[in-house]
C-alpha cells in the first residue's frame, strides 16, 4: 500500500511538470501543435506519460489565464563520483530554485561548475523492434540526416540534430508509426563510467533532484537509457 501511495505521488508529480511545459509552451507560441513544435513536444511527452485528457485540456483552455511568469533556468555541475549534471528548471521564483538545487548538490558532496560543454543538445526517436526490422528504419533515418544510429536485440536509437527533430521525427512517424520515445536531450560527448560504491549516491542524488517542484528535466554524464513508459 506504501509503495503504490508512492508511485501515485511520484505520477502525480510528473503530470504536474509536465502540465506545467505545457502551459508555458501554449503561452509562448498559441495552442495550436501544428504551428508550435514546443507544445506539439510537450503534447506527446504527455501521450508518453499517459497524463489523462481532461488534464490536458482544462490546462490548454486556462494557458493563458496562468498569472505565473515561468523562467526557463539551467543549472550545471558535478554531483557523486564527479558525474557531470545538468538540471532544467521551470519556475515562478529563480531564488527559490537556485536555493534548492544548490542546496542538493551540496548536501550530496557536489558542486556547482561549468559542465554545459560536455554535452550536446539532440533529439533522440527510440523504436521497439527486432533486428531483421531495423534496417528500413535506419536506411530512413540516414537518408534523413541521422547523426548516429544504435541498435539492440529489442530497441533501435536514433539520433538527431536539435534543429531537425521535429521533421526528423514526423518523417520517421509518418513511415514506421508512432515512436516508442522521442524527445530533445542532452546527452555526453563521453559518458562517464561510475565506480559501484557511486552507483547509489548518484541515483539517490538524481532523485532527490527530480524531486524539486521546479525542477523539469535531469541530465547526467552517465551512458543514456531510455526512460520506462508505463503501458
Amino acid at each position: 500500500m506504501h509503495r503504490k501511495g508512492a508511485q501515485d505521488a511520484k505520477r502525480a508529480k510528473l503530470f504536474t511538470k509536465i502540465l506545467r511545459e505545457v502551459t508555458v509552451a501554449a503561452r509562448a507560441g498559441g495552442s495550436d501543435p501544428e504551428t508550435n513544435h514546443r507544445l506539439r513536444n510537450a503534447l506527446i511527452q504527455a501521450r508518453q506519460a499517459n497524463v489523462p485528457k481532461d488534464n490536458l485540456d482544462r490546462v490548454m483552455s486556462k494557458a493563458n489565464q496562468d498569472t505565473a511568469h515561468y523562467e526557463s533556468i539551467y543549472y550545471e555541475g558535478f554531483g557523486p563520483g564527479q558525474t557531470a549534471v545538468l538540471v532544467h528548471t521551470l519556475t515562478d521564483n529563480r531564488n527559490r530554485s537556485a536555493s534548492d538545487v544548490r542546496t542538493l548538490f551540496n548536501k550530496h558532496g557536489g558542486r556547482f561548475a561549468d559542465v554545459g560543454f560536455l554535452f550536446s543538445h539532440v533529439g533522440i526517436i527510440v523504436y521497439q523492434t527486432s533486428p531483421d526490422q531495423n534496417q528500413d528504419l535506419m536506411e530512413l533515418a540516414i537518408e534523413e540526416g541521422a547523426i548516429d544510429i544504435q541498435e539492440s536485440e529489442t530497441e533501435c536509437i536514433i539520433y538527431s540534430s536539435r534543429e531537425t527533430f521535429f521533421t526528423f521525427r514526423d518523417t520517421l512517424e509518418s513511415r514506421f508509426g508512432v515512436a516508442y520515445y522521442s524527445n530533445l536531450t542532452w546527452i555526453p560527448h563521453t559518458p562517464h563510467a561510475l565506480q559501484e560504491c557511486d552507483e547509489a549516491s548518484v541515483e539517490k542524488f538524481i532523485s532527490a533532484l527530480e524531486d524539486l517542484d521546479d525542477v523539469q528535466s535531469v541530465w547526467t554524464s552517465l551512458p543514456f537509457f531510455v526512460p520506462h513508459q508505463d503501458q
